[in-house]
C-alpha cells in the first residue's frame, strides 16, 4: 500500500473575510494534492478579535507552544472594528512572526493574463517580481513609548532597530533568491534622509552583495522606487527592503498587478527551526465580510506558496497554472475583479481548472 504524506497545518481563519477565503483555499489545496500522494491535516484555532472581546486576548498565553508542533500555519486575516489595530496585530500576528523567527516576508508580484492592471503599460509577460521584506525588526520595533499623556507637551517616541545579524540574513536570502531568477537585486533605502539606520543598511547590502558578484545590484531611494514601480514595473526582479518600506512597497505593487485581493505572502523561517506562516495580504475587509463575495485568490496563492515550502512542488505548480487558466480563459470574477462570482464559485472554478486535460498535461 502506498503511504500518504501528511502535513500538519494550523488554520487560523481569524477575522472578517479570513473565515471565508481560508475554507475556499483549503478546498483547492486538497484537490491539488489528491493526485500527488499527499494530504493536509488541519487543526483550526478560533484566535481572533471575537476571542479578544470574549476573553481579553487574541490567543492564549500558550499559543506559540501549541503552534510549534505544526508543519505550517495558514492564516486568513487579522483585525476588525471595535478592536484597535495595534491590539489585534500585536496580540496575534506579530508574536507569531517574531516568536518563530519568521524574518522573511515574501511577496511575489505578477500580472496575470486576463486580469487588467490599472497601468496602461502593464504586460503579463514582463511584470513578475518579488518583494523580500525584513519581517522581524526595523521600523516595527517595540522600542519607544509615550510621555505626558493628556498634556500639551505629550510626545511619542518610536525607535527603529536595525541589527547587523538581522540585515545580513534578509539580504543574504534576497541574494540567494535573485540567483535563482534573473540575477538582479534592488535594495530600497532612504539613506539621504535617515542618517543612521539606512546608511547602515546600505553598507551591509554592499558587503554581502560583494560576495556574490554575479548578482547585479542597484540601490534606490524608496520614494523614487515607488514611482518607478508604477512607471517601470518590468524593470524589477527581486527587491529587498526594511520592514516598513517592504510593507508599503508590496501593497503598492499588488495594486499595480491589478488587485490586492490576489496578493499572497509567506512569513518564512528559512532555517525551518519553527513553522512558517502563509497569509493573503488583503486584510479582514469588514465592509464585505459575510457577503460571500471575497476574492479567494490571495489565499489560494498563499496556499500554493505553503505547498512549495512543504516540498509539494508539483501540486503548487498545478495551483498556479489553474489560477492563470481561470483568469485567462473564463469570466469568473469576484466583484473586486469586476465580476459577480461568489467566493465559492471562484474557488470551484480553480478546482475545475486543476482537473482539465490541458492543465494536467502542463503540471505533470
Amino acid at each position: 500500500m502506498t503511504s500518504i504524506r501528511t502535513h500538519r497545518i494550523a488554520l487560523i481563519p481569524g477575522d472578517g473575510i479570513g473565515r471565508e477565503v481560508i475554507p475556499a483555499a483549503c478546498s483547492v489545496l486538497d484537490a491539488a494534492l489528491a493526485g500527488h500522494g499527499a494530504q493536509l491535516g488541519y487543526e483550526t484555532f478560533d484566535w481572533s478579535c471575537d476571542r479578544y472581546r470574549r476573553e481579553g486576548s487574541m490567543m492564549p498565553a500558550e499559543g506559540l507552544e501549541r503552534l510549534r508542533e505544526f508543519d505550517a500555519i495558514f492564516l486568513g486575516a487579522v483585525g476588525y472594528p471595535g478592536v484597535p489595530d495595534h491590539v489585534s496585530l500585536w496580540g496575534l500576528l506579530i508574536p507569531i512572526r517574531r516568536g518563530f523567527r519568521q524574518y522573511v516576508n515574501l511577496r511575489p508580484i505578477r500580472v496575470f493574463e486576463g486580469l487588467a492592471s490599472p497601468l496602461r503599460i502593464a504586460d503579463e509577460r514582463l511584470i513578475d517580481f518579488v518583494v523580500v521584506r525584513e519581517n522581524a525588526e526595523g521600523e516595527y520595533s517595540e522600542a519607544g513609548g509615550r510621555l505626558n499623556r493628556g498634556f500639551p507637551d505629550e510626545l511619542a517616541i518610536q525607535e527603529a532597530i536595525f541589527t547587523r545579524a538581522g540585515v545580513t540574513r534578509i539580504v543574504d536570502f534576497a541574494l540567494r533568491l535573485a540567483a535563482t531568477r534573473e540575477r538582479q537585486l534592488t535594495s530600497a533605502t532612504k539613506s539621504n534622509g535617515i542618517v543612521h539606520t539606512l546608511p547602515f543598511w546600505d553598507e551591509i547590502v554592499a558587503e554581502r552583495a560583494a560576495l556574490m558578484p554575479e548578482i547585479q545590484l542597484r540601490q534606490e531611494h524608496i520614494d523614487a522606487l515607488c514611482a518607478k514601480v508604477v512607471l517601470q514595473p518590468q524593470a524589477y526582479d527581486v527587491i529587498v527592503a526594511s520592514n516598513l518600506f517592504g510593507d508599503i512597497l508590496s501593497d503598492l505593487a499588488a495594486a499595480v498587478a491589478g488587485s490586492i485581493g490576489i496578493a499572497p505572502s509567506a512569513n518564512l523561517n528559512p532555517e525551518r527551526e519553527f513553522p512558517s506562516m502563509f497569509e493573503p495580504v488583503h486584510g479582514s475587509a469588514p465592509d464585505i465580510a459575510g457577503k460571500g463575495i471575497a476574492n479567494p485568490m490571495g489565499a489560494i496563492w498563499s496556499g500554493a506558496m505553503m505547498l512549495e515550502h512543504l516540498g509539494e512542488h508539483k501540486a503548487a505548480a498545478a495551483i498556479m497554472t489553474a489560477l492563470a487558466t481561470v483568469l485567462a480563459e473564463s469570466d469568473t470574477r469576484t466583484p473586486d475583479l469586476g465580476g459577480h462570482a461568489t467566493t465559492t464559485e471562484l474557488a470551484d472554478a480553480v478546482r475545475h481548472a486543476l482537473q482539465t486535460p490541458t492543465h494536467l498535461a502542463a503540471s505533470t
